[in-house]
């Protein structure tokens, strides 16, 4: 996956979360998880732009690693809407799996640069 690829599809989660959040209840729960989870779901694609302008492998590694934090983060949120019956799980897999699948691959980028 090229930079900017994975610059795009950070951007389109970040633009998923935000309308998952606009669709969680209006209740105590939906608005403390929600905020939390648009806080670090929209930070891993800020994040990884800073990973891009990183003016050495160890701040190119240090800040992936806040970009990785960040999307597992996110997952958790994610993962506590479903088993606290705030959504469906069926509704929710497909930005679960999204949530991971970044996750995996800033993990596979921070510790291939870090070797």
């Amino acid at each position: 996956m090229t930079e900017q690829e994975l610059k795009a599809r950070t951007k389109q989660f970040a633009l998923r979360i935000m309308r998952l959040v606009r669709a969680l209840p209006k209740n105590l729960e939906g608005r403390v998880i929600g905020g939390q989870l648009l806080r670090c779901g929209t930070s891993v694609g800020a994040n990884y732009r800073a990973v891009c302008r990183g003016r050495s492998k160890a701040d190119f590694v240090a800040k992936m690693a806040i970009a990785e934090e960040e999307a597992d983060e996110a997952s958790y949120w994610l993962e506590l809407i479903v088993e606290g019956g705030l959504m469906t799980e069926p509704r929710m897999r497909p930005l679960l799996k999204e949530a991971n699948e970044l996750v995996a691959i800033l993990t596979a980028s921070r510790k291939s640069a870090s070797r």
